[in-house]
């Protein structure tokens, strides 16, 4: 299981569009790629995915303990030459005073040299104790070599490669020159998703040809085989069953935040995943429960308004008693209206309420939910931890919540609706803000399908 894992001294030092560039023209030299990124996150995964070939795969320390991590790794490695690791934030950043969930950590649970990317705009003999500082901080963590990024040109890489060699012998493995054509589009939540991108592939293309001149791909090959093997692990899943129920998934360029995880579990408890087109489709496709993920509903609101049809039917549905699940931009799309930049545009109305979105983060990072017992999914497994752990990032609030709801979750951590509840349920409909995780401590997909099944057979 050759591996590296690529962090920064601090976040917003180009790392993601370097592992993109490093995954596409790693798989362009013959390498079968496995893409991870480390935490929560939607739209860097969805273009390492795209980078690499194969689906890319959450690892976050704040929901799993370390033998989960090295088993998810090690069974999603399977029938890779290479996995690639992305961290988050800077190096050793995490929510724990002692580093238990930082980058830093999850590099020593799998065993990973780490490449430490550095944004080198204005820095030269500083930069050595910088890394000097990095190296020292965590004797344990192997800093296997750097990346130098945003540099001023050929003079401005010669002063930092004579430093880091005076003063600190770590390999320079790349060295990456400011280039306007190394960007992405961003906007409120990071990255446009590839989902939404214009001619995504190309920018990709493009990215690994700009990174394959200037990163020593080979030196990088190398050092991921300089690592301890991982125990072999189980396959994820089985053999898939047969459908018990057919779940209608939203997945269109408004609604793509889907952990591939995720979906796979839903798949191996017993549903067929059934796409629809929420900007396109005037019908629902014939399903027994509906699931809408995250996405940019806000961006899209207009064409999600003008397709009244199939809002109808989605509200028809949930009216009727249909099981659905939805997170976030799901939740804002089941609302009756969303209110962006001084514009309204109609939703599909199951939830009774109105969204309104903010220049600034209303919830952020992670969350602890503790079941009320009032949401309409099957009762947890014994032994479950108390806590459901999560997280959330939204810039909208909901507004005008009709009185006397009832709500899945009280929030012990986090935002969600109000600061104390989230998962407002009606009928048998449930819709948070809070992006669950299908983990070992919560496996709220077969809780789902379970629940749909269930609610078929009653129909």
């Amino acid at each position: 299981m050759n591996r590296f894992f690529i962090s920064a001294a601090h976040k917003s030092s180009g790392k993601t569009t370097l592992c993109i560039g490093l995954a596409a023209a790693l798989r362009a030299r013959g390498e079968t790629m496995q893409p991870f990124k480390k935490g929560p996150d939607y739209i860097d995964p969805l273009w390492l995915g795209l980078a690499a070939g194969r689906p890319c795969y959450n690892l976050d320390p704040y929901l799993s303990g370390a033998e989960e991590l090295r088993g998810e790794f090690a069974r999603r490695m399977a029938g890779a030459s290479l996995g690639l690791v992305e961290g988050n934030k800077g190096l050793y950043d995490g929510l724990a005073l002692d580093g238990s969930n930082s980058n830093a950590a999850l590099a020593a649970t799998l065993g990973a040299p780490v490449v430490l990317v550095i944004d080198a705009r204005g820095m030269t003999r500083g930069i050595a104790p910088l890394i000097l500082g990095y190296q020292a901080f965590d004797p344990g963590i192997r800093i296997a070599g750097v990346i130098l990024n945003r540099l001023g040109g050929a003079r401005h890489e010669a002063k930092l490669r004579a430093v880091i060699a005076h003063y600190t012998g770590v390999p320079v493995l790349g060295a990456v020159q400011h280039d306007e054509r190394l960007a992405i589009a961003e906007r409120h939540l990071g990255l446009v998703p590839s989902n939404e991108a214009p001619a995504a592939r190309a920018r990709v293309d493009e990215i690994a040809a700009l990174v394959s001149r200037q990163v020593d791909l080979d030196a990088l090959r190398m050092l991921s085989r300089q690592v301890a093997p991982l125990p072999a692990a189980n396959p994820v899943h089985g053999a898939i069953p047969a459908p018990r129920v057919r779940i209608g998934i939203a997945r269109d360029s408004a609604f793509g935040f889907y952990y591939p995880g995720d979906l796979e579990a839903l798949q191996a408890a017993g549903a067929q995943l059934v796409p629809f087109d929420t900007l396109r489709d005037q019908r629902l496709p014939r399903v027994d429960a509906l699931f809408v993920g995250g996405g940019f509903p806000e961006t899209h609101m207009a064409a999600l308004s003008a397709n009244a049809a199939l809002r109808a039917e989605l509200r028809g549905a949930i009216e009727a008693g249909m099981p659905a699940y939805a997170e976030c931009g799901g939740l804002m799309y089941l609302a009756r209206s969303i209110e962006w930049n001084g514009r309204r545009a109609e939703m599909v109305g199951a939830l009774p309420a109105d969204i309104a979105m903010h220049t600034r983060p209303v919830g952020r990072g992670y969350v602890q939910l503790r079941e009320t017992g009032r949401g309409p999914w099957p009762a947890r497994p014994a032994g479950a931890p108390a806590l459901i752990r999560a997280h959330e990032f939204h810039y909208s609030s909901v507004e005008n919540l009709a009185p006397g709801l009832e709500f899945a979750y009280a929030v012990e951590r986090g935002h969600g609706i109000d600061g104390r509840n989230d998962g407002i349920v009606v009928k048998n409909l449930l819709a948070s803000y809070a992006h669950l995780r299908d983990v070992a401590g919560h496996p709220w997909a077969a809780r789902f399908v379970e629940f749909a099944a269930t609610a078929a057979i009653h129909a």
